[in-house]
């Protein structure tokens, strides 16, 4: 059977035509952001959905000790929750390797590009510090989790609020938010291609996605700078395969941006 679905997607590419009816270069037009979809569990959350694939977000933020060689910065942590909801491919237990790919795709974009003043995330030097935790949750998977799973992080992150903080007693009081939010300088936007064959293609769906040769998530600052690319797939890719990667995803990121 899979591979009747293979040859037959292949089939379709070819003719420039894929299953749901979009041309190669197509973005699913129906993408959309909430903001604050649960304020008393998390410091920012957010609900994406592009198309069937929808993911929600949620930011958490805590007292912790700074690392040894970062004495005056904060930090951040991403993690992926794929479960049987989302997909009946996933499984419970353990993160499993897509799970954790996600995850360093999206910190990698973060990471990268310098978004977050991490500095500004210090309560006492050597000390104290707020660490960030970002944690994405897939709810349907109809297709291309990285991209979704990108935007909902950065949605959350924006979404977010300090709780107050006490700096005598050391508490973090969860129950009042103050009206402080991260220090974000930028908002990196992840927008993933994939190459089946000799064919490129955004926005991929899930049948899509398995039988992908190669696959090249770029992440885009507010002025079109990269600031991080994640390769993955078995496939290799030419430098020309790669330049023309990129262009279909700068030509795509203006719809999520608007969506954020």
């Amino acid at each position: 059977m899979a591979k009747v679905i293979k040859e037959h997607i292949h089939s379709l590419l070819e003719k420039g035509l894929r299953q749901d009816g979009r041309k190669l270069l197509d973005y699913r037009k129906d993408i959309s952001v909430e903001y604050g979809i649960s304020p008393k569990s998390a410091e920012g959350s957010a609900r994406v959905r592009i198309g069937e694939t929808e993911v929600v977000a949620g930011v958490k933020l805590g007292m912790s000790t700074p690392y040894p060689d970062q004495q005056d910065s904060g930090s951040i942590m991403f993690g992926a929750e794929l479960s049987p909801i989302a997909s009946d491919r996933f499984e419970m237990g353990p993160p499993s390797i897509e799970s954790i790919e996600i995850a360093r795709v999206v910190d990698r974009g973060i990471r990268e590009s310098g978004a977050i003043d991490f500095k500004k995330l210090c309560v006492k030097k050597g000390e104290k510090v707020w660490q960030i935790c970002v944690d994405m949750y897939p709810i349907n998977d109809a297709g291309n989790l990285r991209d979704a799973c990108s935007l909902a992080a950065l949605a959350a992150m924006k979404d977010a609020k300090f709780p107050e903080f006490d700096k005598v007693t050391g508490i973090v009081n969860y129950e009042k938010k103050t009206k402080t939010s991260l220090p974000l300088t930028d908002e990196p936007i992840e927008v993933t291609v994939l190459k089946i064959n000799n064919d490129f293609v955004i926005d991929p769906s899930c049948e899509e996605e398995e039988f992908l040769d190669a696959r090249l998530t770029t992440a885009f600052l507010k002025d079109g700078a990269i600031c991080a690319m994640q390769k993955g797939g078995k496939g290799a890719l030419s430098t020309e395969d790669i330049g023309k990667m990129v262009k279909i995803a700068s030509d795509n990121v203006k719809l999520l941006r608007k969506a954020l």
